[in-house]
Order: C-alpha cells, then structure tokens, then sequence
C-alpha cells in the first residue's frame, strides 16, 4: 500500500513544512501591510517613476508594473519574484530530503532493503512533496487573500488564486526536477545545482532575454514562460500555460521513478 509511504513522507517533513509555511506567510503579509503606503505615494511608485529605471533594471523585474494599482503591487512584489522564488527554494529543500539526503546518510539503503516496491517507494515520496507544497500554497494563498482584502487593493480572489496555482506549479515542477536528479544520482548538491542553474537561466531568459533576439527563443524551454506569461493576476488562469507545467512535472516524475528502479543504491 502507497497510502502508508505517503504518511510517513508528510511526518518526516511536517517541521520544515510547518517553518516554510510560517515564513512565507509573514514574508506575503508583511509586504502587502505596506500597500496603503504605496498607493498614497504616486509621485514616488507611479508609472512616472518607475519610467526612470534604467531598462535592463526593469526587465530583470518583470517589466515593473504601476505598483499604486493593486494587481501592479501583487505582480511586482509578490508573484514576479520573491514568492516564486522562495516557493521554489522550498521545493527543493523538501525534494532532497526525499530520496537524495537519505541515500547520502545512509538510511535510504535500509529502506530500499524492505519488502517495498522501488517505484511505489517513489511515488510516494513524489505525493508527499506535492501534498506537502500544496499546504504550504493553501495556507500562503489564504494570507495574500486575506491581505489583499484588508488593504483593499481591488483584485478579486480568483486572480490571487491564479497567481498562486501559477507558484504551486512552479515550485512543483522544480522540486520534481530536484527529486529526479536526487534519483538519478543520489547527491543533493547535484540535484541543487541543476535547479539553481535552471532557474537562474530560465528567469534571465524570460526577463533580460526577452530584448535579446539570440536568446529570446529560450523561452520556450523556460517554466517561468509558462508561469507568467498568461499575466494570470490580470487575465486569470491561463490554462495551457498551466497544463504545460503540469505535463513537463508529470513527465519528470516517471523519469524519477524510471531511474530510481534501475540504479543501484548500495544494496
């Protein structure tokens, strides 16, 4: 049964979970308790000023939207960048603890000793880190609503609900990529440096690149393309933006489970 690996998954990490949970809905609420600032000070956050940036400076922002209109503050502050990238560092953390970080303290190779199936052993460290970062959106996403509404920044509930799927699935995409190349190789660092080169490649692909014709085409190979493109805090959900991600992850899935069950683990 996968039900029981799954549960043990979530014990194992409800700590971390609990801490990253904590974090980024003090991170989200403490950046949207300053809006009512913001929105009071247009010579200071308008479309005037923000003009004045240098270009590549707004690139690497995402563009820079008018931060006195509510969509422009949650874009700019909390879905451009920060969120997503901590969500993703979240991800990561949970998928090395996964299979990589036991393997490399050796608790992994009494496990894999077990009357338990290999692949079963994978999705289900696969289902606890998607449960696992779906508390975490579930609970962050009540913070920035609850926020948003306080601060009366006018977007409706289900374009925050767009732009926080648009996190969950961005962070589970990495996290996956992270669990894969845990499986694949065993080492956390590994598993770490390939997200970091990704995401670091990717988000400059989607960003600066963007004005660089040799390398915009990159974008297509980016899942921060697939995340904020659909602009979903201003249009909504964008569905085959979305289903993009979601296809990519589920694919890299079976690759963990693929190359888990064929590798050697010490055993």
């Amino acid at each position: 049964m996968i039900g029981p690996l799954i549960a043990k998954s979530l014990r194992d990490q409800r700590r971390v979970v609990f801490w990253w949970t904590a974090g980024l809905g003090a991170f989200i609420a403490l950046y949207l308790a300053v809006y009512g600032s913001v929105r009071q000070s247009p010579e200071t956050y308008g479309p005037a000023m923000i003009a004045k940036f240098p270009g590549p400076l707004r690139d690497l922002m995402g563009g820079l939207e008018d931060m006195t209109s509510g969509a422009g503050y949650l874009q700019t502050v909390v879905y451009q960048l920060f969120v997503p990238m901590l969500f993703i560092a979240c991800a990561t953390l949970l998928a090395n603890r996964a299979l990589a970080g036991p393997e490399e303290t050796g608790t992994l190779e009494l496990v894999v000793t077990l009357p338990v199936d290999r692949r079963r052993l994978v999705l289900a460290r696969l289902a606890g880190l998607a449960l696992a970062l779906l508390g975490v959106a579930a609970v962050t996403l009540l913070v920035a609503w609850g926020m948003s509404a306080a601060e009366q920044n006018g977007v409706p509930f289900d374009r925050i609900l767009a732009g926080h799927l648009g996190v969950l699935l961005l962070g589970l995409f990495f996290g996956t990529v992270a669990l894969t190349v845990g499986a694949a190789t065993g080492r956390r660092l590994v598993a770490s440096a390939v997200v970091g080169v990704w995401v670091a490649a990717g988000y400059m692909v989607v960003t600066v690149g963007r004005s660089v014709a040799a390398i915009s085409w990159l974008k297509w190979v980016s899942p921060f393309h697939y995340y904020a493109e659909g602009r979903p805090i201003y249009e909504g959900v964008p569905v085959g933006d979305y289903l993009v991600l979601a296809g990519a992850t589920a694919v890299l899935a079976l690759t963990a489970v693929l190359a888990f069950d064929r590798r050697d683990v010490g055993v």
